[in-house]
């Protein structure tokens, strides 16, 4: 019996040893669980972070996109004012009675005279009458032409365009923040 006490003693031994093994194995697996767990804790935390600011991110774009297209479409509104502000002025130029027209011409005359001597003048059809009895111009030639004059020396290379379109484009470049500053403050 010595032998079944001695074999009996090393399965109580072996068993508490499996035992020992067995719960240092299930220490150590619910270490690598806890472990993977906070690893897992960890990468959603800094998922979530991330998704947040992507979030964030967005968001501003579409902030920043509304308010582009918010400010384009202003500018385009201000644009249209401005075209047809353009528009409005040179209707009225374009279609001046005879007697304010006929001054204009007489103004444009002066100023032209100081630049060119004897100017050959080109003027729409019709408004010749308008200039007759200017001293000091040369040939009168009417053509198909805007309302406006157009002075030539007599050499033709020098030329002073007074048409009413072109006289307007000039002045509203120049003064386009001015008309600007007026119409939008």
């Amino acid at each position: 019996m010595a032998l079944d006490e001695v074999i009996e003693s090393v399965m109580e031994s072996a068993k508490q040893k499996a035992e020992a093994l067995q719960q240092e194995a299930e220490k150590e697996r619910a270490a690598i669980l806890k472990q993977a767990d906070d690893k897992i804790a960890a990468k959603r935390l800094a998922q979530q972070k991330e998704l947040e600011a992507a979030l964030k991110r967005l968001r501003q774009q579409e902030i920043s996109s509304a308010e582009l297209e918010a400010k384009r479409i202003v500018l385009n509104a201000k644009k249209d004012v401005m075209d047809r502000s353009f528009q409005v002025a040179l209707d009225s130029l374009l279609s001046m009675d005879e007697g304010n027209r006929g001054r204009m011409y007489r103004k444009i005359l002066e100023n032209g005279k100081t630049v060119i001597k004897s100017p050959k003048v080109y003027c729409p059809r019709g408004d010749a009458r308008l200039i007759s009895g200017v001293a000091g111009l040369g040939k009168v030639e009417e053509t198909d032409m805007e309302p406006g004059l157009i002075l030539e020396d007599a050499s033709g290379k020098v030329r002073l365009d007074y048409r009413f379109r072109v006289v307007l484009e000039g002045v509203w470049d120049k003064e386009l923040k001015n008309v600007s500053n007026i119409l939008f403050g």
